[in-house]
């Protein structure tokens, strides 16, 4: 049991990446804040894991806002009496679209959701992470912050998944005098609930990737968690401010 004695906080834990994660933090032992800002979702996580034998609360929590979000810490402190490790997952896509056709509400909603979230969450968990002499951050982030692809035209959200990666960087820095951590993930192509629908429409781009892909398939939400659990041990101890690809190759040939 690696996370014996451990808080841990995932965030979009409702669903794909999050749930994952926060199923397989419960199953090292650690005790789980759920947070989702779908209550049903992340209410079916919680369940899930109190009936595997896990421990694990829900917090209904809306990234993007600062009450919600130290509400989120102060509810983990509270209840499991600390706060050792936190996954900032939660994020938002907007549909695929040329840049020049996005509009102005949705670019709002990827930056408010994917980056302000990431920064809201660490600046309510250091404090609470510095009372246990250190800790664990962990944030999502994405293949596309990395490259542009026409055939997933996303513009918005790669730049605010760069402004992801620029924030774990500068956390790392400054956190490490803390004893906190701070790494990033950057996922390519995962089959989750988002991409799911698209498995099925015939002429998709999904489906081409699938056969180009160096592997012969599409990553998984498990193949994440993996990551982050990894991220999350004493195994990286000495890992900080470094970003993993978890794309199976993917980037080398797209």
């Amino acid at each position: 049991m690696r996370f014996a004695d451990k808080v841990a906080i995932v965030t979009g834990a409702g669903s794909g990446f999050g749930e994952a994660i926060a199923t397989r933090f419960a199953r090292e032992g650690a005790r789980v804040l759920v947070a989702d800002v779908h209550e049903e979702n992340g209410r079916r996580v919680t369940s899930a894991i109190e009936k595997e034998g896990g421990a694990a609360r829900f917090a209904r929590t809306d990234v993007s806002r600062a009450s919600d979000v130290k509400a989120m810490i102060d509810a983990a402190v509270s209840d499991f009496g600390g706060l050792d490790i936190l996954v900032n997952n939660a994020g938002f896509s907007h549909r695929m679209t040329a840049m020049w056709d996005l509009s102005e509400d949705d670019y709002d909603r990827v930056f408010a959701t994917n980056v302000k979230g990431v920064f809201l969450g660490c600046k309510y968990a250091v404090p609470a992470m510095k009372q246990r002499g250190g800790g664990v951050i962990v944030n999502t982030a994405s293949v596309s912050a990395h490259r542009g692809a026409t055939f997933v035209e996303q513009a918005a959200h790669g730049a605010a998944k760069g402004g992801v990666l620029a924030l774990t960087r500068h956390l790392a820095a400054s956190g490490a005098r803390h004893g906190i951590r701070a790494n990033s993930i950057s996922p390519g192509l995962i089959v989750t609930p988002q991409i799911e629908p698209f498995l099925d429409e015939p002429g998709h781009p999904v489906h081409e990737m699938r056969r180009a892909h160096p592997l012969g398939r599409l990553g998984t939400a498990e193949d994440v968690a993996r990551v982050a659990l990894f991220l999350a041990t004493d195994d990286a101890g000495y890992l900080n401010a470094v970003d993993i690809v978890v794309d199976g190759g993917q980037s080398l040939i797209s």
